[in-house]
């Protein structure tokens, strides 16, 4: 073969080899990321729990290619609206909310996942999906200073029950009323017969208890003040209240349009548990730190 075929050999491989390299399709590439280019929206209630996660999911997110937008403090009887109308592609919802609040489902008696099935059933009609749940239970709950539960040897609400006239009741109005507040509590515990029951802003109830103006509030328990060794959260023994686990709710279309999104969020939601949220409410809700500088720092460390 003389030199010029050579030359002509190698250039036509050159060529060939130049060709496939761009067009064969990167594997360290998500797929939906790249051919996509769109943006997502992630939103957010109004409360801190729902910011950190929103921005955990971002952060998250961005890190692996995608565009993210997002709109934080939507109002909880906004928020549900805004996803089904397209205005959010997804937020941070609680599989409680969306069987009692949405579905007006009866989940008495059930526990963390069938509570979780009713969910995703339910808003598979509505076009969404529900990813998988956390571990993390943001659930109604009883929280008592430390010191005075150590003194009374009161530990669940039972033991509560018992020891009634000696605690001092902070009470938020509705609770007083709703059949999963008070009432529902006595039908199953039996009559709290306090020592004294006030009601005051929801707002203040720590500041009250700090005061020692009271001894005991309802209170979420994913809350950032039980990680403060101040206060508890009573174990609700006879499982009065249902399951109220962290769970992403997505548009459907948009999950089908970026299918590696269910990948991240379930690496990262089964991270989040009931101790972990409340150190990350801590931070922002007794610490003063913002959401955004929480979330990051969440991200850094753990993803």
């Amino acid at each position: 073969m003389n030199k010029r075929k050579s030359w002509s050999l190698l250039a036509l491989i050159m060529l060939i080899s130049m060709t496939m390299y761009i067009l064969w399709p990167r594997t360290n590439q998500s797929k939906d990321v790249s051919s996509k280019g769109t943006t997502i929206t992630i939103g957010s209630k109004n409360f801190t729990e729902s910011k950190i996660v929103m921005q955990i999911w971002t952060d998250a997110l961005q890190k692996k290619g995608y565009h993210i937008s997002t709109k934080p403090n939507i109002s909880s009887s906004v928020v549900y609206p805004a996803i089904k109308s397209g205005q959010v592609d997804l937020y941070p919802e609680y599989t409680g909310t969306i069987a009692t609040t949405y579905l007006k489902a009866n989940i008495v008696d059930k526990n963390a996942e069938e509570i979780a099935l009713v969910a995703q059933q339910g808003m598979k009609k509505q076009n969404l999906t529900t990813l998988a749940y956390a571990p993390a239970n943001d659930a109604q709950g009883i929280a008592i200073r430390t010191s005075v539960a150590k003194k009374y040897h009161i530990k669940n609400i039972s033991d509560l029950q018992k020891k009634a006239n000696k605690i001092r009741f902070v009470s938020q109005g509705e609770f007083d009323e709703r059949e999963d507040g008070l009432p529902g509590l006595e039908k199953v515990y039996g009559k709290f017969n306090f020592e004294s029951h006030k009601v005051y802003d929801p707002s203040l109830k720590y500041q009250i208890l700090a005061k020692n103006q009271g001894d005991i509030v309802p209170a979420s328990t994913t809350e950032g003040q039980l990680a403060t060794g101040k206060y508890f959260a009573l174990k609700d023994n006879k499982s009065f209240w249902p399951a109220y686990n962290l769970v992403p709710l997505i548009r459907t279309n948009t999950l089908k349009n970026n299918p590696g999104i269910e990948k991240i969020l379930n690496e990262i939601d089964k991270k989040l548990t009931t101790r972990e949220l409340r150190l990350l409410n801590k931070k922002v809700d007794v610490n003063g730190q913002s959401y955004q500088k929480v979330a990051r720092n969440w991200v850094r460390q753990n993803y």
